[in-house]
């Protein structure tokens, strides 16, 4: 989808990814090897209770099933930024789904704008567990 085409307020369902425990853990070893991502009995005496996922494998779980959407198509230039806000810890087995929606248009130049895209996640309580928000260069179909 070209950057003329795009209006601010645009929404896509996003997914359910499952938060799978050896994937988690194996993500944690490889990224994020703290206690309270690998350690069982570790986490058990945090105020979580247990182990929590690393935020950004929370995040990258939303985001691969948000890439199937694939809101730009062909006209997606490159990703520019990304920002997250983690809200409530995601644990093994957890299930986040959510929304992908513009919020901001900027247009660079006749070739080119920017997409702001804000992503919310949801745990399988209807929990808000992260907000981010990400801008897209994204081609133009007009020069003008």
């Amino acid at each position: 989808m070209y950057f003329d085409d795009i209006e601010i307020g645009m929404t896509r369902l996003i997914a359910p990814a499952t938060i799978e425990k050896q994937k988690m853990l194996d993500f944690a070893r490889d990224y994020d090897n703290i206690p309270l991502h690998t350690d069982e009995e570790y986490a058990k005496s945090t105020h979580f209770g247990g182990l929590i996922a690393p935020g950004v494998m929370s995040f990258m779980s939303v985001w691969a099933k948000y890439l199937e959407v694939d809101f730009f198509g062909g006209e997606l230039i490159a990703g520019k930024s990304t920002r997250i806000e983690w809200l409530k810890p995601v644990f093994a087995e957890d299930v986040l789904a959510g929304k992908a929606t513009v919020t901001r248009l900027t247009r660079r130049n006749c070739k080119n704008g920017i997409v702001e895209v804000s992503i919310e996640a949801y745990n399988q309580n209807g929990e808000l567990v992260l907000i981010s928000v990400t801008e897209a260069v994204v081609k133009c179909k007009s020069k003008g």
